[in-house]
């Protein structure tokens, strides 16, 4: 088989999953109930947020929270403090893809 296999959980509670870790890229994998986040956090890679299912409220740096509905992909740039939230009924789910694997990037 020369294709590689990975598998995501279809759930409606919150999860935070690491699909795929290898040389070249990280796939992880979020959902958020309503009322729930993530720690605030820098990011430490160039960063994908594949947003498949809810709407998400996510403040950059120290700009103005946005929200972001399914079908919407944002980039986000390396080293840049993130709080990402559900503030809404419908459960959120979205995929982050880093690019490159943050072992590769500088300290």
């Amino acid at each position: 088989m020369i294709e590689k296999i990975y598998e995501f959980k279809a759930l409606d509670e919150k999860l935070i999953e690491k699909i795929v870790d290898d040389d070249n890229l990280v796939i992880n994998h979020m959902i958020l109930t309503k009322d729930t986040g993530l720690p605030e956090h820098f990011s430490n890679s160039n960063v994908y947020m594949v947003i498949t299912k809810g709407k998400m409220t996510i403040k950059l740096n120290d700009q103005e929270p946005h929200i972001y509905e399914k079908g919407t992909i944002l980039n986000i740039p390396f080293n840049i403090k993130m709080n990402v939230n559900n503030f809404h009924d419908e459960v959120l789910e979205f995929f982050v893809v880093k690019v490159p694997n943050p072992k590769d990037m500088p300290k």
